[in-house]
């Protein structure tokens, strides 16, 4: 063989070496794809929820919202959003609560008075 030969050999060799190297890293283990999988699940509820929300809020009390002042979640089902009105808000609190399992808002509470309350 040749010098031309083996040097050509030697770049392949290191092409295939990069490419292996390249598709191991790739892979995930169940653990990440599971994390994975719980953040895009919890995203999608979030997005659910900001869109819902503040329309049905806006739609009962006249009064739009924009960011709630406290979020709770379970990470997994449930994402429940609280609002405080302002000076000129047509309401003191609003409470929203979306249930992944049901595709849209189970609860919502305008000062404290229950206007949703589907059962899960």
């Amino acid at each position: 063989m040749g010098e031309a030969q083996k040097l050509m050999i030697a770049v392949v060799g290191v092409f295939v070496v990069g490419f292996l190297m390249v598709g191991a890293s790739k892979e995930q283990s169940n653990e990440e794809k599971e994390a994975a999988s719980q953040i895009r699940s919890l995203v999608a509820m979030q997005e659910m929820a900001n869109l819902k929300c503040p329309k049905l809020i806006e739609n009962k009390t006249g009064t739009q919202v924009y960011f709630p002042s406290k979020t709770d979640t379970d990470k997994t089902t449930y994402v429940t959003m609280e609002w405080i009105g302002e000076k000129d808000s047509n309401f003191k609190t609003a409470s929203c609560t979306l249930h992944l399992s049901l595709g849209g808002v189970s609860r919502l509470v305008i000062d404290d008075k229950v206007l949703i309350d589907k059962k899960i």
